[in-house]
């Protein structure tokens, strides 16, 4: 079956090249199951390592950028298909509505607004889609430590933290994408 795999993640590499690495492989991991892939439409950064990769291995990229960050992110000019927003939110919309999983690599402040998001909208019953934490060198620790915190002070219902899984690896986030 042909999912579309929604990857959130850094606009820079990190100081870890495991991020990186991780990138890379994930990106080939989506072109060789048949999969497409839809991010930010970057060229820098995880996002462009992981978006060039799957490129690379034959894979269906369709980058989803807002207008005014085009030229900061220096969009990717070699993707299968490149859409142009007006506005992060309209980038946000069409890049949910374009999936059906969501990924959280390693990224700053961009990337956990969008996970957050996308869990706030799963706890609120607007998707059910898959959402996975690639955990590369336990960069979401403190993001996880954080959510049981919440739980921990009746701000977060205990049942919440099962709107996200958490892969460790690659091979554990493509066996949670396959099922």
């Amino acid at each position: 079956m042909q999912r579309t795999i929604c990857l959130y993640c850094g606009s820079r590499l990190g100081n870890d090249p495991a991020y990186g690495a991780a990138a890379e492989e994930l990106g080939a991991m989506i072109a060789a199951r048949g999969w497409r892939l839809v991010y930010g439409g970057g060229n820098v950064g995880l996002m462009g390592v992981a978006a060039r990769a799957t490129l690379a291995a034959g894979g269906h990229v369709v980058g989803i950028i807002p207008r005014g960050l085009l030229e900061r992110e220096q969009g990717l000019a070699e993707l299968s298909e490149l859409i142009v927003t007006e506005t992060l939110r309209e980038r946000k919309g069409l890049m949910f509505e374009r999936s059906d999983a969501f990924v959280a690599m390693p990224g700053g402040f961009g990337t956990i607004e969008e996970l957050v998001e996308t869990l706030t909208l799963r706890q609120l019953r607007y998707h059910d889609k898959p959402i996975i934490l690639l955990n590369t060198a336990g960069y979401y620790d403190p993001l996880l430590q954080f959510f049981a915190h919440a739980v921990d002070t009746g701000f977060v219902h205990p049942s919440n933290l099962g709107l996200y899984a958490v892969a460790d690896t690659l091979d554990e986030l493509m066996a949670l994408l396959e099922r």
